[in-house]
């Protein structure tokens, strides 16, 4: 399992930019692309970086996002992934390498089908199964996308914070200067227990990639499927105790799914929809919906969290 709270983003610069290349030399973008350029070992191995950071685990969408990246540079390119279905089985290391293997489990007409395992200091902590799928004509519906404010008209998430609390503490921000996604809650943040008070189990934010993150499609599906397990888990939390308060759990992500809907953008702005259906015996259950500007559902996805009292 996986800590899910607000990862600190990756500390490892990136190489210098040169000409074309998604950000400027060392800024949260480019780090993001580089944390996604896995080094391919043999045919079907490859070796992530894992910054070190301030934090007990790895964050599980850097692994998730990883774990795709090796998927899909064992296909021929030309099938988008349609879904994926992981469990965190241990918790990463921060700053020791993972190295993922691929099986290459089927490869038919219409679908490519991946399963990997991710390995660190000899124990699998992660594994996977992506599905890829050629493009094909269907018919289409949605359900419409929420009624929200734009996301120019809501506030960063850092200055918000900043806002309520004078300055922001030195952790976050390290955090907020090295973010690879501008996050903007929809709703105001809420800093007591009497403000949850009625509060439903549900909460939405932009989302945006803070440069361009380039033309690679299967970068900014790994990009979103990173950024997917940033707040989803908000959800659970919400009537339970304000978000960036001090904490009365402990969070771990215990699975994720992800169904991939449309082609998108990680750079543009997409709008994450989050609810909690339930959460009962230590865990909470949490489903999530983002939509682009023109309010076509790109991404469902689904994932399981462990809630554990504190012992202070």
């Amino acid at each position: 399992m996986t800590e899910s709270t607000r990862p600190a983003p990756p500390a490892t610069p990136g190489s210098p930019g040169s000409p074309g290349s998604p950000g400027s030399p060392g800024s949260p973008a480019e780090r993001l692309v580089d944390l996604l350029d896995l080094e391919r070992i043999e045919e079907n191995i490859f070796r992530g970086h894992s910054p070190h950071e301030p934090l007990q685990r790895v964050f599980g969408g850097q692994v998730a996002g990883q774990a795709l990246v090796a998927a899909g540079r064992t296909t021929d390119g030309g099938r988008p992934v349609h879904s994926l279905h992981a469990y965190f089985l241990r918790p990463g290391v921060p700053g020791v390498p993972i190295v993922y293997q691929v099986e290459r489990v089927r490869d038919g007409r219409s679908f490519t089908t991946r399963r990997v395992v991710a390995v660190q200091q000899g124990r699998t902590i992660f594994n996977l199964t992506a599905s890829f799928h050629r493009d094909e004509p269907g018919f289409e519906h949605q359900l419409p996308m929420p009624r929200v404010p734009d996301p120019e008209s809501l506030p960063r998430l850092a200055d918000e914070i900043r806002e309520h609390l004078g300055a922001l503490p030195e952790p976050l921000e390290h955090m907020a200067h090295r973010q690879p996604f501008d996050i903007r809650y929809v709703d105001r943040l809420r800093w007591t227990s009497r403000e949850l008070a009625g509060v439903e189990p549900r909460t939405a934010v932009w989302m945006r990639a803070v440069g361009p993150l380039g033309d690679d499609p299967l970068v900014h599906t790994c990009a979103i499927t990173y950024a997917s397990d940033m707040t989803l888990l908000d959800a659970v939390r919400l009537p339970i105790e304000p978000l960036w308060g001090p904490r009365g759990f402990d969070m771990a992500s215990l699975d994720h799914a992800m169904w991939f809907h449309r082609p998108f953008r990680a750079d543009e702005w997409f709008l994450y929809q989050q609810e909690s259906p339930v959460a009962t015996g230590a865990r909470g259950l949490a489903r999530g919906q983002l939509y682009d500007r023109r309010g076509r559902l790109i991404v469902s996805v689904m994932q399981e969290g462990l809630f554990r009292k504190t012992d202070g």
